[in-house]
Parts: C-alpha cells; structure tokens; sequence
C-alpha cells in the first residue's frame, strides 16, 4: 500500500494538482486569518475557521475529481479491480497526508496571531482545527466515492459540488419547509417517487421499481395514519443527520463531543467503503 500512497503523491505533485490545492487553500485561509484576526485586532481563529467551512466545497472536487475517474478513463484500473481494498485506502490516504500538510500549516496560524499581540484561545483555536480536519475528511471521502461513479473527471467535480452544496445547505433548506405533518408527508412522498425513478434508471426493471413505490407509499401514510406526530419537524431532523457541517459548531466552541467525533470518521469510513463496493461490483460485472 506504501508504493499507491506514494504514486499518488507523486502524481498529485507532477500533474500540478497538489501545489493548487495546497496554494488556494492557504492562500484563503491566510486572506480570512489576515482580515478575521490580524487587521482587526482579534484573537478568534476559531470563529475564522468557522467562516470557511465552504472552501471544502470549492477545493475538494477538484482534489478528488481524479482519484478514481482518471484510472478508468486512461484504462490503468487493473490493479484497482484486482485489490480494490488496498488500492482505495492507499488512494484515500494519500489524499488525507495533502490535506494534513495544509492543516499542519495552518496549525501555526494561532501561534503567529498570538506573537502579534492577540490573545487567542488556543483550545478554542485547536478545539476548531480538530473539527475542521474531521470535516475536511469527511468531505473527501465523499468527494472519492463520487470519482468512483464516473469516468470523467469534470462530472466527478461538477457532481461532488453540488452534493457537498447541498450537505452544507440542507439545514437552511429544511428550516424553509412547513413543518407540520401533513406537509412533511406529502413531501416524503414526493422524495420517494423521486427514489423510485432513480432506481428504475439503476435497475432497469418496472416491476421491482413498482413494488418498492407502492412500499414505500404505503409505509409513509401508514405511519401517518397510525401516528401522524412522528412526522412532525421530521425533515428538519433528517437534514441535521445528513447536513456534514451541522456537528462543527460544538468545535468551535472548544468542545470535543464524542458523538461528533465518531460522525465524522464514520462518514469517512462510510464512503471509502462505499466506494469499494463500487470497484468491486463493476470488477464483476
């Protein structure tokens, strides 16, 4: 597994990509410490970090949009068919040892503010860093799993956005939504038609697709029926348990839950998974 963590390295440095990352990655990071704390005066680089929990959004597709999709594309995924597991987590580490020397940087931003004269709170400072690198983490497990589907790199980027978008979104987008029960039936259903279609065009096979729809309808207003209470708020709380960025608050304020701690690494371990699933299954196919 060594020589797959190093051939990415050193493709992520010859192809370019790594030095972009690490550059706009500080550079936004060193802009937001510079006006947040520097030129104002202020010590809060946890609350700095907290403002730019979008830069994943932005610079994690284009780190991972080539993880998996450029293998398919150059046809050189043999060796990701034949070890899959191996392969994978080399590449996911490989991604994590960038993306840790970003943060090793940045680990100095709290010491460098403080020497100016600011008093920082380095537990609240490092409290936040922590969950920054579990959220950056997080993200790109997500980001690897999204290459994994496709074999453009462009997609890969495009798709990644939009669903790292829409995770950070999704809290603000369920607050919107009317909260009584009826409504959040109607909108469960709606969602499920969704699914439904989505698996039609997986499977390619009405009859499955049919069953599941009439399913899942009938589990939706059965429960309604029985206790409509359950479906009260319930796509608010939903969104809080798919939304990444809904558990980085407690780090910002110097608290390491370890609720929160063991979301993050699930997420990552979720979808490197996942994306060995994929491998594995088009290896069989």
């Amino acid at each position: 597994m060594f020589a797959i963590i190093k051939k990415e390295l050193k493709q992520y440095f010859y192809s370019m990509v790594g030095f972009v990352f690490l550059a706009f990655f500080l550079a936004i990071v060193g802009l937001y410490t510079w006006a947040g704390n520097l030129s104002q005066g202020i010590g809060n680089f946890e609350m700095t970090l907290g403002n730019m929990t979008f830069i994943f959004v932005i610079l994690i597709p284009i780190l991972t949009m080539r993880i998996v999709a450029e293998e398919k594309k150059q046809k050189t995924d043999q060796l990701l068919y034949t070890s899959p597991i191996k392969v994978i987590r080399g590449k996911y580490i490989a991604v994590m040892i960038l993306f840790t020397i970003a943060i090793l940087v940045i680990a100095l931003y709290p010491l460098l503010i403080h020497m100016y004269g600011q008093d920082v709170r380095l537990s609240l400072a490092y409290s936040s860093l922590i969950g920054f690198y579990l959220l950056g983490a997080a993200n790109i497990a997500v980001g690897l799993f999204i290459s994994s589907l496709t074999e453009s790199q462009v997609i890969a980027a495009v798709v990644s956005f939009i669903v790292l978008l829409l995770s950070n979104m999704l809290t603000s987008i369920a607050s919107m939504l009317p909260t009584d029960a009826l409504s959040q039936a109607l909108i469960l259903t709606v969602a499920w038609i969704v699914v439904c279609v989505i698996a039609y065009n997986m499977m390619k096979n009405i009859t499955v697709t049919a069953i599941l729809a009439v399913i899942g309808e009938v589990v939706v207003w059965g429960i309604y029926i029985a206790k409509s209470a359950v479906y009260e708020n319930l796509l608010s709380k939903v969104a809080d348990a798919f939304a990444i960025t809904s558990r980085y608050s407690d780090f910002e304020l110097g608290i390491l839950k370890y609720d929160a701690i063991v979301y993050y690494i699930s997420v990552s371990f979720l979808f490197v998974f996942l994306t060995v699933q994929i491998i594995k299954k088009k290896r069989f196919n």
